[in-house]
């Protein structure tokens, strides 16, 4: 393989390994400082059992997220130096906001609320919580605003002296922060980490409360310490899949103003026309291949993209007009034969994953609310199985997420925006890096996140089966006492 795929093969490993642990530590910062609030505000021990218990899941998933996000930033420099070359001035500073506001805004405050417990006041320490799960969603804002500048770029011009994109002044920035494609893609994505977070919640607690039934031989653990825990999951879930529905609904139309080929690739629209079915199946990884449509309602997929089921404005274009149309107004540039569709299989099914599992995440949320209601708990062990599964598909629906965003915009590393701004993947990586060279980089990144996630899994698995000890008493420690790990 040639050093160009494999640099691709290498940032989308690090990639996809890296959000794992963002979702989960953006969602579940908040639930952890909504559950230590309750705790302070209502005086019972068994929210900060809670707090405890679901804090210590934080912590180790924050320390994993920062050693494996570490690497990102080091390809870059390394693997793509050409594209740190022409877009270093704009998406530098959303990263230098990221690093500097918000990392350190998360880093802080996370220190103080690990080791100042019960040294700090209750409410200054519940304050942390708070600084923290902030801080995550402003890291979040700031990485997703660099990369929506790539999905649709605004607020910059290129200087043709040197080559390189430059900010158009105070104004350009703020574009660049509060583009519709960054407000979008924002709404979008903290949604589905609330989805990690609360399906883990939920998740972990429906296990607990019935296997707290055997543990105990009562059913006062799973009635005061999992099922309140079960619902701010549950709730969280059906929140947080409602907005990624909705934001997603909004963010597919855009992306067909934006980038049309990803979203007929998507959508598995491969003929142009009015009122398309929406394509449940494709066979193929070209547009030549058979297809399982949905006819009923008719016109869905159009009504998807346009709000219209029928009629002059429900016309969509498919993917071979789209290809045609570019080739024509880039043939200058890049010649006749470059092709602009992106990987169709890829894009299809990838949609079709992450939007399955957002609807299938809200089916799951009504249903457990339902199965909580009144005096109810989780008595069945293999419903508390089953419930388990509430924790790995959120997790799967943000990778196939990403791997719409990212693949999707393909052959563009910058798509094509405003001022005459694009580039092409293949012009962005380095030119004195052989494949050689990142082989043997990709293999030991590959061990050594093997080797974390094994640490990850391990770790997260170890606390998960530890459970609330509910006999255990809180420690109280003396002023004079040194700050000490208290989780």
């Amino acid at each position: 393989m040639e050093a160009f795929e494999l640099a691709r093969w290498q940032f989308g490993i690090t990639t996809v390994y890296h959000f794992y642990q963002v979702p989960l530590t953006i969602g579940l910062s908040t639930l952890v400082a909504v559950m230590q609030t309750k705790a302070r505000r209502s005086g019972d021990p068994a929210w900060q059992k809670a707090t405890d218990f679901f804090g210590k899941i934080l912590l180790i998933n924050f320390a994993l997220g920062v050693a494996t996000g570490i690497v990102q930033e080091f390809q870059f420099g390394m693997n793509w130096s050409e594209y740190s070359r022409f877009v270093g001035d704009i998406f530098g500073a959303p990263l230098a906001f990221e690093a500097l506001l918000a990392f350190f805004l998360e880093s802080t405050f996370l220190g103080l609320w690990i080791f100042g417990k019960n040294r700090l006041s209750p409410r200054l320490h519940n304050m942390c919580i708070w600084l923290l799960a902030i801080g995550t969603m402003l890291s979040g804002f700031f990485i997703l605003a660099a990369n929506s500048f790539m999905q649709n770029p605004t607020g910059a011009v290129v200087n043709r002296q040197t080559g390189r994109l430059e900010l158009d002044g105070v104004g350009g920035f703020f574009r660049v922060l509060f583009s519709e494609t960054s407000l979008y893609t924002f709404a979008h994505t903290i949604s589905a980490a609330f989805l990690v977070a609360g399906g883990l919640v939920a998740g972990l607690s429906f296990w607990w409360m019935a296997r707290s039934r055997r543990k105990t031989g009562s059913e006062e653990e799973a009635r005061k310490y999992w099922k309140p825990a079960a619902k701010v999951g549950l709730v969280a879930m059906l929140v947080s899949s409602c907005v990624a529905i909705g934001s997603g609904h909004f963010m597919g139309q855009h992306v067909k103003d934006i980038q049309p080929a990803k979203a007929a690739a998507m959508m598995g629209v491969c003929e142009s026309g009015e009122s398309h079915d929406l394509v449940i199946a494709m066979w193929t990884s070209d547009c030549d291949g058979p297809q399982l449509t949905l006819p009923f309602p008719g016109g869905l997929e159009s009504f998807m993209a346009t709000n219209h089921f029928s009629g002059k404005e429900s016309f969509l274009k498919g993917l071979d007009e789209v290809n045609a149309e570019l080739k024509a107004k880039y043939a200058d540039v890049y010649g006749s034969d470059q092709d602009y569709r992106p990987n169709l299989t890829v894009a299809f099914w990838s949609f079709r994953a992450m939007m399955g599992i957002g609807f299938l995440g809200l089916a799951m949320s009504i249903f457990g609310l339902y199965s909580l209601r009144g005096d109810k708990i989780e008595k069945s062990e293999r419903m508390g199985r089953l419930w388990l599964l509430a924790i790995p598909l959120p997790f799967l629906g943000n990778s196939f997420g990403w791997l719409l965003t990212e693949m999707g915009r393909q052959p563009w590393i910058v798509n094509p925006g405003e001022n005459g701004i694009m580039l092409m993947t293949n012009q962005g990586l380095s030119n004195s890096v052989s494949g050689g060279t990142v082989l043997t980089s990709m293999a030991v990144f590959t061990l050594l996140y093997s080797a974390l996630g094994v640490v990850w899994i391990a770790l997260l698995r170890r606390y998960a089966l530890e459970g609330i000890d509910t006999r255990k008493k809180a420690v109280k420690l003396s002023e004079s006492a040194p700050m000490t790990f208290a989780y």
